[in-house]
């Protein structure tokens, strides 16, 4: 599908090139075909930029529900689904280049409604159905991984415990309070 192979060539140009040096012209030449045909399917930069984030997001969580669907404890399931969206975006090229030297990468996450619905999802698994609560959380909880991503921790075992010391105690909590 061509707005497939669009995005697929963007990608490939983001990591080569970084998001920002990117221009329209340059995606449609390796996606091979015209401008007037890429503004058919993305009315802009803007656009392309949200498609491409939105089906990145997807594909991460996806691959995250799979990995820690077999976790019970939704302590242990979401310390390993926040650490595994964050070793995916890193070992990704296109999408690591969001998270490298700008603030693409954050502005487009805090933007985005399918990485929040995710982060959403994440904190849907502990039981809370307070969705005003589920929102802020989820908001906040972008805020923290994209902020790890353009300043990562020493390590993935530091990271790890920054999460679980500091970042799912209070979704936790938040969880109990809001069930209350």
């Amino acid at each position: 599908m061509l707005p497939d192979r669009i995005l697929d060539a963007a990608g490939e140009l983001f990591a080569a090139r970084g998001v920002a040096a990117v221009e329209m012209t340059d995606i449609a030449r390796a996606a091979g075909c015209s401008r007037a045909t890429l503004y058919r399917y993305f009315d802009g930069r803007l656009a392309l930029h949200t498609a491409f984030v939105h089906r990145e997001a997807r594909r991460v969580g996806d691959q995250v529900a799979r990995r820690c669907a077999g976790i019970g404890d939704p302590h242990a399931r979401l310390s390993a689904a926040l650490t595994e969206a964050l070793r995916l975006v890193r070992e990704s090229p296109s999408l690591a280049a969001w998270f490298a030297g700008t603030l693409a990468g954050t502005e487009a996450a805090e933007s985005s409604e399918v990485v929040r619905a995710m982060a959403g999802t994440f904190l849907s698994s502990l039981g809370t159905r307070d969705s005003a609560g589920i929102d802020r959380r989820a908001r906040w909880l972008v805020r923290i991984l994209t902020s790890l991503l353009v300043a990562p921790g020493r390590d993935t075992n530091d990271e790890r415990a920054m999460l679980e010391e500091f970042v799912i105690p209070v979704l936790v909590r938040s969880h109990a309070e809001s069930g209350r």
